[in-house]
């Protein structure tokens, strides 16, 4: 899934681009309106992110013309102005959600995660999946959830896209490259200590044992394998 962060201040616009890169998502950058509005007719994201106060073009602008053109792509408005009325203004013009600087990177995550689930639930939808299992765990694509009995367990994007290969690819071993091609992209520089390092912080959400893996077993020297 591609997303759109419109934000002029530097820090911020990396911060965010990071933080969505690590859960996932193809991000594509704007420093300003105009910039933001000429990316979104070329790459159409799955979401967007905008700053309100722009140069070139405000992002109450940049959210009238996207409305104009898909009244459906999640809009999140980041912004530094925190009065009631930029809400109701932003939320009028068609945002799905406000979130006011200076934010906490767990509340963006919550609100991003919210926000996919409603978009990935819409599409499988029409595209019919389904949720799997890989043992004892049920895996809910379209929630970006797992459940154990009636533990639930908060999945990223990438985490559904590593479960998700590993279950098709049942019984087989996925190597490195597989991995990083089809859960981070083909123009992702491969980094072996990337993957076992993800890999090691989503056994630990969803094995009863990570020390001692049942769904994520570890193939040492090719990659990793789900034996069903």
């Amino acid at each position: 899934m591609k997303i759109l962060v419109a934000e002029d201040d530097q820090h911020t616009r990396h911060g965010l681009a990071e933080v969505l890169e690590g859960e996932g998502y193809t991000v594509l950058t704007a420093t300003n309106g105009k910039q933001a509005l000429a990316l979104f007719t070329e790459h159409a994201p799955d979401f967007v992110c905008l700053d309100i106060m722009m140069p070139e073009v405000s992002g109450y602008d940049v959210c009238r013309e996207i409305r104009r053109f898909n009244p459906t792509v999640p809009v999140l408005f980041i912004s530094a102005k925190s009065e009631e009325l930029d809400k109701v203004v932003g939320l009028e013009l068609g945002a799905d959600d406000f979130i006011v600087k200076p934010f906490g990177l767990k509340e963006v995550i919550a609100r991003i995660r919210a926000i996919t689930r409603r978009t990935v639930a819409a599409r499988g939808a029409r595209d019919g999946n389904e949720h799997f299992s890989m043992r004892d765990l049920d895996v809910y694509p379209d929630e970006l959830r797992a459940r154990r009995g009636k533990k639930v367990i908060e999945l990223s994007l990438r985490d559904v896209k590593i479960l998700s290969l590993l279950h098709r690819e049942a019984g087989k071993v996925v190597d490195r490259d597989a991995f990083f091609n089809e859960c981070w992209g083909y123009d992702h520089a491969p980094n072996s200590r990337t993957l076992d390092q993800h890999v090691a912080q989503l056994r630990k959400r969803i094995e009863r044992d990570p020390r001692n893996p049942s769904i994520i077993s570890t193939v040492h020297g090719v990659g990793y394998r789900y034996d069903p």
